[in-house]
């Protein structure tokens, strides 16, 4: 079992957020290019209301740093 719970996009990007990323560019959809010092861009492309399942934040916690205490 995952110890990744599903979660809104807009609380994830709240996380990535007081986790020292930032938006670097923002497209007029849903794709924001997060950006944060000693890591590659994220590209981050979920609506606010939509529903994260565990394995995709398990994949971006690969990529970005996030941990599940910091939801």
């Amino acid at each position: 079992m995952s110890r990744w719970p599903s979660a809104k996009a807009k609380l994830v990007l709240a996380a990535l957020f007081r986790i020292g990323w930032v938006v670097k560019r923002q497209s007029a959809g849903s794709h924001r290019v997060l950006a944060r010092p000693g890591w590659l861009d994220y590209v981050f492309a979920f609506h606010d209301r939509n529903e994260i399942g565990p394995r995709m934040l398990a994949r971006i916690a690969k990529r970005t740093g996030l941990r599940p205490k910091d939801l």
